[in-house]
This record gives C-alpha cells, structure tokens and sequence, in this order.
C-alpha cells in the first residue's frame, strides 16, 4: 500500500532517527580516554562501553524487525525512539561504570527497535525501482556516513564540553523526531503475520553472542586456552545452538531460517558482515593510532574523520547512479577492492608518521569503497521479497553489520594485544598493523564470497527492477 505522505519526508525522518543510531556506535571512541579518567575504568570494562551497545543493538534487531511486522513499523519506531532517548539521558547521568555499560546496552536495545523498523518503512514506502535504488543511496550514506560522524560530533563535544554531552546531544533530536514521525509517517504491519514474539530466540542470540564476544575479550589476557576463556565459548555455543533449535521449533520464529534459501539476500548478509568486521577495526584504531601516536586530541582526531564523511557520500550517490547502468556485482566488487587497498595502505603506518601522508589517503579509498559497496548490497538485501518479510529482512541484513563488527572488533583487539606487549609506540604500532592486516582480510573474504555466491540471475530481477526494464529471468 502506498501513501500520500511525501515519501521523501518519511525518508529523511527515519534517516535522521538511524542516524543517531549508527552515529552512536562510534561517537564514544574519542571520549574513551575521557571516560576512562573520570569512571574510574579498567581496560576490559572500557571496551565494554562500546561493545554493550553493539551486542544488544545486533541481538535484538531480529526482535525489533519481527515486532515492526506484527504491531506496525511506525509504532515500533516510535517506541524505539522514545527507549533510546531516556537512555542517551542515563549514560551522560552515569556516576558508574556499572550505570554506564548498562544505559549503553538499554540503549542499543532502542537502536535495535528504530533500526529494522525505519529500514521497513523505506521499503513499503518506496516502490521497487529507481524510487527505491535512489533512497537505498542516501540510506547507505546515512549508514556509513554516521560512523565517521561520530567520530567528529565525539571529539567536538568532548573537547568543547564533557564527554556527557555525546549522548546529552540525542535527547533534543530524539523528541523532535518523535513529535514529526507521530505526524508524518504512515502506519504499515503484515496483517496476516501470528501475533507472537520469539522472545526466547532474542535473548539466546544476543546472550550467546555477548557470550562469544567476552570470551575472545578475554583470551587476550587469560590465553586462548585458559578455564574462563573456554567456559565462556562454551556458554556461547550452547546459547548459540539453543538459538537454532528455538527457531526450528517456533510457530511464530524470530528467524524464518528457510529465508536464507533466498540466494541474493543470504549473499548480502555475509558480505556485510565480512565488510564491517573490516570497518569497526579501521575505525577503532585509526582513532587510536590518531591520538596516541600522532598527539591529537579528540578534536583534531574527530575532524581528521571528516574526509571519509564526504567520501562515502559521494560514493553511495554515484553507487546508486551506477548499480541500475552496469550492475549490482561490478559495483560492489569494485568497492570492495577500493576498501581492502585502503585497509592495506595502514599496515604501513609509521611510528613517526603524518596525517596527510600515512593516514589521509586510505581514508579517501576506503571511504570510496564502502559506499560502493553499502548501496547494492543494501538492495540487494531487501528487494524482491514480499512487504510481510520486509520487517524480517531488514532485522538480518542490520544484525550481520552489528555482530560482525562487534565480532570482527573483538577478534582485531586481541590480535593487536598480542602483537604489542612491550608497551612502546614501536609495539603498539605493530599491533595496529596486525589488526589493519586483519580487516583486510576480512573485507577480501567478503569479496571471495560476493563472487563465489552471487549469479547475474540472482540479481536480474533487482536490476530489472532497478531499470525499470522487464526481467526475462526470475532471481
């Protein structure tokens, strides 16, 4: 169904909302020195500040897309706003680190509800097409773009006032966008979905997940091999496989898993979550590399983000120029390899290096790359499948971004750890290298299983449809 609110209007609500969103997932990282020093913060409680938020974000983002179908996309939205605000309200309020890792996850649990929903409410709200191919770019350069952002919003508000502030700065945003979308945005659900929640699912995914994520944490200091570190992956698989049987034997499943046999979406889904198991790590320790080895304060290191703000803008328009004229796999391909020579070009960051010279220029490539590749996947993930799975799809599609990020983050952080024992910025560089090469791979992965799983009669359809064209063959 289609409605006569100005799609364009509802666009930009739900992109400003999910811009706060993926905003908040980096905002932190320059103001972690700063919350670290006045929380009192040990390491392993410090990195927490940022995974909390990432882990219930992606556990529950299944849940919030499933609610979105069942209650209705615009109701769930609503909700998530309202959770999202009072806890960005909490975390500046923190006297602890207890209150603050805990407003974190609250609050990745209301990204989790806007998330799903304002990703369904573009797809019910845009017809299949170029309508769609062209809010699908400026979605993805919300979706990237927000992470750079952060970074940039993180060390103005840090430096100018307090670390507070980065999430005092949500509560003014998040009540207009409340007040506007209860007015502009129209109302869709899948009528014909059983009115039942998989709460059980949810809470066995992301325990499982955060579970898997404290336990890599953990090999970094206690070994690989150590008691805590074995039971905990021990915990993870169980919650894991506990998860898998759930949905197997749900009526109503948190995850229909016979949705993956959908070849174009299931592709996407692992190249996303190959390509931000990459993005989270360049992020992360560029900021470290930045500040403790350059000397910027926050700042500085917020706004030496910005030419990779730009980047993925410019990318994601041209992206979504060029998907419908040449493809949706050449597009994305040629992202990917834009993406991992940028990552490359970090492994050779010099202890006594510049911004300019060592830093500057894989910013550019890999800023290039990722809205190239955000944009047709993106599309690639959420056309051709009926309004009822939108709510379903869009939950997957943000989760394999979340969980491998937070994965990929957690795995790059213990390889880095280990490479840098001897505590000299000649070590601590080595262990950046070892991560940067790290996310290489990663992004490489993802481009081995772009071209090993995705078929031009994958995507015909989506192309088709993105053309305007009529498509011979069915996807």
């Amino acid at each position: 169904m289609r409605h006569t609110t100005n799609p364009w209007i509802v666009l930009v609500l739900v992109c400003l909302a999910q811009f706060m969103v993926i905003l908040d997932a980096t905002i932190v990282n320059v103001a972690l020195p700063s919350i670290q020093r006045d929380l009192g913060l040990g390491e392993a409680n410090l990195q927490w500040v940022v995974n909390a938020y990432t882990l219930v974000f992606g556990g529950f983002l299944l849940l919030g897309g499933r609610a979105g179908d069942l209650i209705g996309r615009k109701r769930l939205f609503l909700v998530g706003l309202v959770v999202f605000t009072v806890a960005s309200l909490l975390n500046g309020l923190a006297v602890n680190s207890g209150m603050l890792i805990g407003s974190r996850a609250l609050q990745g649990l209301g990204a989790a509800l806007i998330s799903p929903a304002a990703l369904s409410i573009i797809s019910t709200t845009f017809a299949e097409g170029r309508e769609r191919a062209r809010a699908l770019g400026v979605w993805a350069a919300i979706a990237v773009g927000g992470s750079a952002v952060g970074l940039i919003l993180g060390g103005v508000l840090t430096q100018s006032f307090s670390w507070p502030w980065i999430f005092y700065v949500n509560v003014p945003v998040g009540i207009a966008g409340f007040v506007l979308a209860l007015r502009l945005i129209p109302e869709s659900r899948n009528e014909h979905a059983a009115a039942s929640y998989d709460v059980a699912g949810a809470v066995a995914v992301t325990g499982g997940l955060m579970a898997l994520v404290y336990a890599i944490v953990k090999a970094a200091t206690d070994g690989w091999t150590s008691p805590t570190t074995l039971a905990f992956f021990g915990l993870a698989a169980v919650l894991l496989v506990a998860f898998v049987v759930v949905e197997l034997r749900s009526a109503a499943p948190l995850v229909r898993l016979s949705i993956f046999r959908t070849r174009s979406l299931t592709t996407a889904n692992l190249v996303m979550f190959l390509a931000a198991s990459g993005l989270f790590a360049m992020f992360f320790f560029n900021t470290l590399y930045i500040q403790r080895v350059l000397g910027y304060g926050p700042l500085t290191a917020g706004l030496a983000f910005l030419p990779f703000t730009a980047g993925v803008m410019i990318s994601a328009g041209l992206a979504s120029q060029f998907t419908p004229r040449v493809g949706v796999r050449p597009v994305a391909v040629t992202g990917l390899l834009l993406t991992a020579v940028g990552m490359a070009l970090l492994t050779q960051l010099p202890v006594d290096g510049s911004y300019v010279a060592n830093v500057l220029p894989s910013l550019l490539l890999t800023s290039l790359g990722m809205g190239a590749v955000f944009m047709p996947m993106t599309l690639v993930a959420t056309t051709g499948l009926e309004d009822a799975d939108q709510g379903l799809a869009s939950g997957i599609f943000n989760t394999s971004q979340q969980i491998g990020g937070a994965l990929g983050l957690a795995v790059l952080s213990t390889l880095a750890a280990s490479r840098s024992t001897a505590g000299s910025a000649e070590a601590l560089v080595e262990g950046f290298h070892w991560a940067f090469g790290g996310g290489v791979v990663f992004i490489l992965g993802g481009l081995v299983v772009l071209l090993a799983l995705l078929r031009r009669r994958h995507v015909e359809r989506i192309e088709a449809e993105a053309t305007g064209e009529p498509a011979l063959v069915g996807a």
